[in-house]
């Protein structure tokens, strides 16, 4: 039980300092280069620019215009687990609205604020992801179109963003849109290694008519393990064998090298490999 709630404990504090990040993130470097980078964040920077609407007060109706859909058509176990970001977020948007008085960033180089605020967005909305809550808004739109007419979430949450961005270029520039898609690929890069970390190991399959030639290099020369099993081709139904090892990112060349002087016509694929387990 004691163990539960220090896991609990360790996911909400996850939450509250992603959404500190993502607030501060906002009012220092989105909101002051009117930066439409998708989301609630967008759609209150456009506001703020068309009517001076204040952008914490945006987000607040959005996300729970948001909440409000998602428990019509989600119901209340899937929208639980938003609606603490959905509230806590736009209170600290509007906490850290004077951030840039106290941090004074340059913004006679945009794009090193966009990459850095890119690299920080990616963190805070790893660590989100992590927490296992999720911030609302409209990532619900998302879910909700999966769920009734299985449009996958990745297609229609780009969407959403591509919209967003493109209204925002009409406001602000093509060159501002630029500067979105930059942050949007920034951050999604940050994000994947904040979640998955950064791979230490590559996993190859190998398929090659030199097969005991290429086994002898991995496990004499580079003192690597191999394990070969059957498979069979989906087109010609044909069974071949493949090789699979898991070499240190560090050797990626030297296995590569290898295979390729042994057999200039072997098949290989290679992966990241975050985790090995077992291997004596």
């Amino acid at each position: 039980m004691k163990e539960e709630w220090i896991k609990k404990g360790k996911r909400i504090l996850l939450l509250v300092v992603s959404l500190i990040l993502n607030a501060i993130l906002y009012n220092l470097f989105l909101l002051p280069l009117n930066l439409v980078a998708g989301g609630t964040n967008g759609v209150a920077t456009i506001t703020k620019y068309l009517y001076g609407f204040d952008p914490a007060m945006m987000i607040l109706l959005l996300s729970i215009a948001c909440a409000v859909i998602s428990l019509m058509y989600l119901g209340v176990n899937k929208t639980i687990g938003s609606l603490a970001a959905c509230i806590c977020y736009p209170i600290l948007v509007k906490a850290f609205t004077n951030i840039g008085s106290i941090i004074e960033i340059d913004p006679s180089d945009p794009l090193l604020m966009v990459i850095f605020a890119g690299a920080l967005s990616g963190v805070a909305n790893g660590m989100m992801y992590k927490s296992g809550y999720n911030n609302g808004g409209f990532p619900v739109i998302s879910q909700i179109l999966f769920e009734k007419n299985k449009i996958p979430v990745v297609k229609s949450s780009m969407v959403i963003n591509v919209i967003i961005v493109v209204i925002g270029s009409i406001f602000f520039g093509a060159t501002n849109a630029l500067y979105a898609i930059i942050f949007l690929y920034i951050n999604s890069i940050v994000l994947d290694k904040v979640l998955l970390g950064i791979s230490n190991n590559k996993a190859f399959y190998i398929i090659t008519d030199k097969e005991e030639e290429i086994k002898e290099y991995i496990i004499k020369s580079l003192n690597h393990t191999i394990t070969t099993f059957e498979v069979k081709g989906g087109f010609l139904k044909t069974k071949r064998n493949v090789m699979l090892t898991v070499i240190p990112s560090r050797e990626y060349y030297r296995v590569t090298t290898g295979i390729k002087e042994i057999d200039k016509d072997a098949f290989f694929l290679v992966t990241d490999s975050y985790q090995v387990e077992g291997a004596k």
